[in-house]
């Protein structure tokens, strides 16, 4: 089932000033046990630093079993508090496992499927409710409901600089606010310097959109390049367009990364030397067709101010893409 909003309030805690979710929590929405969901996590553990998730201490468990329980009713509740208990029940081997919101964006760049896909976006647009709803309430936040929300959303954004005086300013409010919806819905992105998890992330799911072809018009690739290829859909044709220029993608890399993925079908073209910009192509030549233009190589996007942008007169584009297809392959 699909999470609803209700279904997100319940499983949010605020833990060392921060909104989290529990391992068990994510492990049920995405249809995974919590072994099965940790190892995966821990099989790409370079991706999530100790801000993302971190491990629940006694104390930590102790005092959000507390604070949970003062909040349930002794009836209408009671399936809550038993579903409470088993979170953190003292007979399990080790405590919970907590993420952030930057952690839970990064396992959707983790988690692959059908299921995984839909969950990921439904999170997104949840999060996403929630920090419109407090943009539209901006002048009642001196509530306390409305300032803690506001206080947790400012832990899990670098954009807010400062709380002054029980109050959350305009100014700092509207800093707080992304926009992280599927590409059907937004044609453009804007990517601050640092906001690597968010680039990342939006590659992916532009890519996961794709029926049938992904082209890449991309001079400056590299393995990063490859790896966030991994959302595309099984089946999905993926050319990518370069001069390799720098040689950053070596031919180990390549096959290493074909053997981890096999499902992910990869072909190399040259450009001949002729294109500055960056391009994505969605399913070329189908009513689907979709054209972004790139301010940056995706392996480097987020690291500096860089955005990406659905180009909306698509006719120039036609035979520019068409001679590429006529260029010689690409050997690493």
């Amino acid at each position: 089932m699909i999470i609803s909003i209700d279904n997100l309030q319940e499983k949010l805690y605020l833990i060392r000033g921060v909104q989290i979710m529990l391992d068990k929590d994510l492990a049920e929405i995405y249809g995974y046990s919590v072994k099965a969901f940790n190892q995966q996590v821990k099989n790409n553990i370079e991706k999530f630093a100790e801000d993302f998730r971190f491990q629940l201490t006694d104390e930590e468990v102790q005092n959000l079993s507390r604070s949970k329980f003062s909040t349930l009713n002794n009836d209408t509740n009671d399936l809550r508090s038993k579903n409470l208990t088993a979170i953190i029940s003292p007979m399990s081997r080790s405590n919970p496992y907590a993420f952030t919101e930057q952690g839970i964006y990064m396992l959707m760049t983790v988690l692959k499927g059908e299921i995984a896909t839909k969950q990921s976006i439904a999170l997104i647009r949840l999060f996403k409710q929630m920090k419109d709803f407090i943009l539209q309430r901006q002048n009642l936040l001196s509530s306390p409901e409305l300032l803690q929300i506001s206080l947790q959303t400012a832990e899990n954004t670098k954009d807010i600089q400062e709380i002054k005086n029980n109050m959350v300013s305009k100014d700092e409010l509207t800093h707080v606010i992304k926009d992280f919806t599927d590409p059907n819905i937004k044609k453009d992105y804007l990517f601050f310097n640092g906001e690597t998890v968010e680039a990342d992330i939006t590659y992916s799911t532009i890519y996961s959109s794709a029926k049938k072809t992904i082209y890449i018009i991309d001079n400056y690739i590299g393995l990063k390049t490859l790896v966030l290829l991994k959302s595309a859909n099984p089946n999905v044709q993926i050319t990518i367009f370069s001069d390799n220029i720098g040689n950053r993608l070596h031919k180990n890399e390549f096959s290493d990364f074909c053997k981890e993925y096999p499902g992910v079908h990869v072909s190399f073209i040259k450009t001949n030397g002729v294109y500055h910009d960056r391009y994505i192509i969605i399913d070329f030549g189908t009513p689907d067709e979709i054209i972004y233009h790139c301010g940056g190589s995706s392996k480097d996007a987020g690291t500096k101010v860089t955005s990406i942008s659905q180009v909306e007169d698509k006719s120039n584009y036609q035979t520019m893409i068409l001679t590429l297809l006529k260029n010689q392959t690409l050997v690493l």
